[in-house]
């Protein structure tokens, strides 16, 4: 599918600040121009914007509900009342919930942590999981990364004499859980300043509040565990901005520098120990589908136990056997992927239709939100892929850019059973009865909330560039803009007019990407260049006509050589 090239346009107010800058950094008017955009408005804001501080994270009782959150906890510690931490079976879930109970377990030991099973119990808070607290003698849960839409479950709890102390981030509903208290900055009254926080962002701001309010040491006991917090905000495809930032920031020096057993123990087990610098690139596509497989595969709180022990040989261990979860999972996540666009190929007309369901009853519950995001990708249309699970049809919900698929799913919502989620990704269940009723409206409100851009890929471009401009002092500069994701994505720049230098060649197993040297009309720069999947643009470029191209500036792990990562490559036109 061809990708529009999308120039993003400064304000008129985004100028003006750009400008402003420029009067203190005149040798970078391209660095201005990139900061504008990202909401930076003064030389202040820039050097926090380069160098995010922790000290700038709110104050967690800024939270409607912290102090009764604290309050609660601070008794059942007092008390010595036996706690359980709960939360969802995916990444964000399971290192919420190693980061909560591995922080507590500094001061208390009448702990125990649940991963619900998801193929048993499904999203959520479960009956089984309230039945073995009471059972066990568990008199308060703490929820993290799910709890928000649980009223029957919490009023289930409270009728065990369990109390429940949610920590979320999901959208709620009208009607709130009768629990102890809610930490969650989406509420509609909320007065949290920052409300992208991930499910273990909101832990940490608990354990943050705790912490305060018992005057122990943040620095050495808590800020260690911001590596699990940056692996969640990355997992969870949250905006990368505000507090998120700052967590992220911290937390990536960490995982670079002094991970926890855990992950360190991952990281070794994805051959990543011996990189220059683990990236936002590599929690996406390595660390963050590894820790998933054991939710999708097997059992969630092997992820948990993973990440909160303190025997390296375990820990290995453990990742080997994760790791092989994550082989299993590819083998299923194709087959599965193959089927369903067979599905789909045979009988549905997606060039006039804005969105795609579908089912299959056999399908692998843990695989089907790859599937879906697979859709996405390739058909460039919101997507749900459903299976069976229970007696219900149980499926997943991905978005393209720009379009809120849980509103999209939510006007259906009297079909469904349950559903929840963010923006761009949605679960939910429904009787197989209704899912052609869900097809059709599904597909309606799409059609009617939906723009014709958003159905064809697009490729935001920053700024032009010259090759002249790319030098050692700019791309410095430009690794401060780190760390990239959801509202901070890495600068895409485009250059007109570049040729081969006479050196590009095809490499690749089947010859299928391209090595790039290029050279533009502003200097005598030679410039390498990577552009995967773009086989057919060879002859064009060998026979020495000029394009035009999109990228963006990469590191290439070998030192301080630049690449540019070729995102798109046009025939230039006069």
């Amino acid at each position: 599918m061809i990708s529009k090239w999308n120039y993003l346009p400064l304000t008129s107010e985004q100028e003006r600040i750009g400008a402003t800058l420029e009067e203190s950094y005149p040798q970078c008017p391209t660095i201005c121009k990139l900061l504008a955009q990202r909401g930076v408005t003064s030389v202040a804001e820039t050097e926090t914007f380069f160098k995010p501080l922790l000290s700038d994270l709110h104050d967690p009782f800024l939270m409607k509900d912290m102090q009764k959150a604290v309050d609660r906890l601070n008794g059942a510690i007092g008390a010595k009342e036996k706690i359980m931490i709960y939360g969802d079976y995916d990444v964000d879930g399971t290192t919420a919930v190693a980061l909560v109970y591995k922080f507590l377990m500094n001061y208390y030991s009448g702990l125990d942590y649940y991963i619900p099973d998801r193929y048993e119990e499904g999203y959520g808070i479960s009956t089984k999981s309230i039945n073995y607290a009471a059972e066990n003698g568990i008199s308060l849960i703490i929820t993290l990364d799910c709890g928000i839409k649980a009223v029957e479950r919490i009023a289930y709890a409270r009728s065990k004499g369990i109390d429940v102390i949610i920590c979320d981030h999901h959208v709620p509903d009208n009607q709130l859980p009768d629990a102890v208290a809610i930490l969650n900055p989406k509420l509609e009254d909320e007065p949290y300043p920052y409300k992208h926080l991930s499910g273990c962002g909101v832990g940490y701001k608990f354990m943050q509040g705790f912490a305060i309010s018992n005057g122990l040491d943040v620095a050495n006991d808590l800020e260690p565990l911001l590596d699990l917090v940056a692996v969640s905000i990355v997992s969870d495809i949250v905006p990368i901005t505000g507090e998120n930032r700052i967590l992220t920031y911290h937390g990536l020096r960490r995982l670079n520098g002094n991970a926890s057993v855990g992950l360190r123990a991952i990281i070794r087990v994805c051959q990543l120990q011996s990189k220059k610098s683990i990236t936002i690139s590599d929690i996406i596509f390595k660390i963050g589908p590894r820790i998933n497989a054991s939710g999708r595969m097997q059992s969630g709180k092997e992820a948990v136990d993973l990440l909160v022990t303190r025997d390296y040989n375990e820990a290995y261990r453990k990742s080997r056997e994760i790791d092989q979860y994550n082989e299993d999972r590819k083998e299923l996540d194709k087959r599965i992927t193959e089927e369903a666009n067979e599905i789909l190929q045979a009988h549905v007309d997606i060039e006039n239709r804005r969105s795609i369901v579908v089912y299959n009853k056999d399908w692998h519950k843990g695989i089907i939100g790859i599937v879906a995001s697979r859709f996405t990708e390739l058909y460039y249309r919101p997507a749900v892929v459903l299976t069976l699970s229970d007696g219900l049809a149980t499926g997943s919900a991905r978005s393209v850019q720009n379009f809120d698929i849980y509103k999209a799913v939510e006007s259906c919502r009297d079909l469904l059973e349950n559903f929840g989620g963010h923006t761009y990704a949605v679960g939910l269940s429904l009787k197989e009865e209704h899912i052609k009723e869900f097809t059709q409206r599904f597909e309606e409100y799409v059609s009617q909330n939906i723009e014709p851009a958003q159905t064809v890929p697009q490729i935001d471009i920053d700024t032009d560039l010259n090759f002249s401009e790319i030098t050692g002092e700019f791309v410095s500069i430009l690794r401060h803009f780190n760390p990239f994701g959801p509202g901070n994505n890495k600068p895409t720049f485009c250059t007109c007019n570049v040729r081969d230098y006479g050196t590009s060649r095809l490499v690749g197993r089947l010859q299928e990407h391209l090595k790039l040297e290029l050279v533009d009309n502003s200097s005598e720069q030679i410039l390498n260049g990577i552009a995967f999947n773009k086989k057919e643009y060879y002859d064009y470029i060998k026979s020495g006509k000029p394009f035009d191209i999109c990228y963006t500036i990469e590191d290439n792990q070998r030192g301080d050589d630049i690449q540019l990562l070729i995102r798109d490559i046009r025939c230039h036109e006069e």
